[in-house]
């Protein structure tokens, strides 16, 4: 059997703090699946300055000895390099969408959801309207633009309709509170949503991964909240600075996060909220979405997160890992669904 060669895109064109997002994440997914005997990587390195590098590693030393390319000369180089896959690490909004886009123009296959799915999904104002039209219970909001004035009493949730790691997301407890959480959410987006607040219950995470066709709901993953001290989840609870002020994941122990057994009375109601939620956004080979838990037990669907890194420590790659899968077999079992659906 061949060698696969494996394209890792990597970066941002528009913003520092994805680019070192994507890195982060990205070297951790080639340490984990490094298998010289089945893979060659290739990596495509962009950065806020609309460049391209193809280095070696995505140490700092690697970089700064790859040359420096325009996107003409990086399409020219890439369609050289005879790629089987790629597997796209961009979070930035360009990313998710033009750069998977350039993909799909130079015939090159990738893990992951299309650009018009992704372009859906990074506007939670656009996703909450499509998996409430497929009957999922989303809490109820209003989308503001600039100037306008927020008419929900709060307690509510305003957010800013793209950006992810819950950057932006405030709590507001008392009508005194909207003028520093709107502009905290419009510093990130030019549309903001403001939602009605839904009490704790739970909150959980749903991974779904596609197998010969068939969704797999994967164990929950719920989060410490706390209704008083902790009533919902902020970025310092998903990301932190490192003591060298590089990237790193925040929250991942036990004490802050755990895998819910199927045996909870609340999973099944999840996993079907999690499967319409998929099948109505048209995605495909997996999917990721985080569910508001009230306490009567009903899911309410926040919003999805429709990438995957293939980091052992990534959500999705820790829900297989509790099935027993490893993050290396789950990406040669992506790596299988991708060539199975264009016949290679």
């Amino acid at each position: 059997m061949s060698k696969l060669c494996i394209l890792h895109l990597v970066g941002s064109a528009t913003d520092q703090f994805y680019c070192d997002l994507s890195r982060f994440y990205a070297r951790s997914c080639l340490d984990a699946i490094a298998d010289v005997s089945r893979y060659t990587f290739h990596i495509a390195y962009v950065t806020p300055d609309k460049q391209w590098r193809f280095p070696v590693s995505l140490d700092d030393s690697d970089i700064a000895a790859a040359k420096t390319r325009s996107l003409a000369e990086a399409v020219e180089y890439l369609s050289q390099q005879q790629i089987d896959i790629a597997l796209p690490q961009m979070f930035c909004p360009s990313g998710m969408t033009n750069y998977r886009s350039l993909l799909d123009l130079l015939d090159i296959p990738y893990v992951g959801n299309t650009p018009g799915v992704m372009a859906l999904t990074t506007d939670k104002a656009k996703a909450k309207a499509v998996v409430a039209a497929a009957g999922v219970a989303v809490p109820e909001s209003e989308l503001l633009r600039r100037g306008d004035t927020p008419s929900f009493t709060p307690p509510v949730v305003v957010k800013p309709t793209q950006a992810d790691n819950s950057l932006g997301v405030t709590l507001v407890k008392h009508e005194s509170d909207y003028g520093p959480a709107l502009e905290a959410a419009f510093a990130d987006s030019d549309e903001v949503l403001v939602e009605r607040f839904i009490e704790l219950g739970r909150e959980v995470r749903c991974g779904i991964v596609v197998q010969q066709g068939e969704l797999i709901c994967l164990p929950l993953e719920e989060y410490r909240m706390d209704a008083e001290s902790h009533p919902i989840r902020a970025y310092s609870s998903k990301l932190k600075e490192d003591e060298q002020g590089g990237l790193a994941f925040a929250g991942k122990d036990s004490t802050q996060t755990w895998l819910v057994g199927g045996d909870d009375p609340d999973v099944s109601r999840v996993w079907e909220a999690a499967k319409q939620s998929h099948l109505a956004l048209g995605c495909r080979h997996y999917s990721l979405f985080d569910f508001r838990i009230d306490a009567q037990g009903k899911p309410w669907f926040l919003e999805a997160g429709l990438y995957c890194s293939f980091a052992p420590k990534s959500v999705i790659s820790t829900m297989m890992n509790a099935t027993g899968t490893e993050v290396s077999t789950f990406f040669e079992q992506m790596v299988n669904e991708v060539l199975s659906t264009r016949g290679g």
